[in-house]
């Protein structure tokens, strides 16, 4: 799904509440502190390859370096390139100032949640975008959860919205002011 697919879908779903939920969820990420603070971590079975793709290009797009995700695997390949061998473990590394989103669309395992609650004491902020599980959202700070067979919208979805909304950083004062000085001075132009 590119862009201009994910505006059409959250222009069709402006009258809901989901593109003001991946909003909250979008801005939540952002309030991570460095990059690769943001952690991504799925099932055993369902690694968020997905997510952790769009999040990484909206990093870049953006240019909010604190959105550059670390995909945490249950499985990592030894021989895999460095950033896709972070495995779950790096979640007792988890401290303030770091998010850990958690993708999950059916049933967080036990052994999931153990690593989310250990993270949550520990400082970490924790969001998840899920299929409604109670328990998962009981130690989520905020979460968006998609109920498979009541919500207007699918699961993958969602998780475009709500990368789509992290990259969409609030203007503030002062990058207000500089464009508002470009266009009274013109553009800049290097020596």
């Amino acid at each position: 799904m590119d862009a201009e697919a994910v505006s059409l879908l959250r222009e069709a779903l402006d009258s809901t509440e989901w593109p003001d939920r991946a909003r909250a969820l979008g801005r939540a990420m952002r309030t991570t502190r460095s990059p690769g603070g943001l952690l991504i971590a799925g099932t055993p079975d369902d690694e968020p390859w997905h997510l952790t793709a769009h999040l990484a290009d909206e990093a870049r797009l953006a240019g909010l370096p604190q959105l550059t995700p670390t995909l945490l695997r249950w499985s990592p390949d030894l021989s895999a390139p460095p950033h896709l061998r972070v495995g779950v473990d790096r979640l007792l590394e988890a401290r303030r100032g770091e998010t850990l989103v958690v993708v999950s669309e059916t049933e967080a395992p036990i052994s999931l949640l153990e690593r989310v609650s250990d993270a949550r004491k520990t400082g970490a902020t924790i969001l998840a975008i899920d299929g409604g599980d109670p328990e998962l959202e009981s130690l989520a700070h905020d979460a968006f959860a998609v109920p498979r067979l009541t919500a207007p919208l699918t699961f993958d979805g969602a998780q475009h919205l709500v990368s789509m909304a992290a990259g969409e950083a609030r203007k503030g004062l002062r990058e207000r002011l500089a464009r508002l000085a470009d266009r009274i001075s013109g553009p800049r132009v290097p020596d």
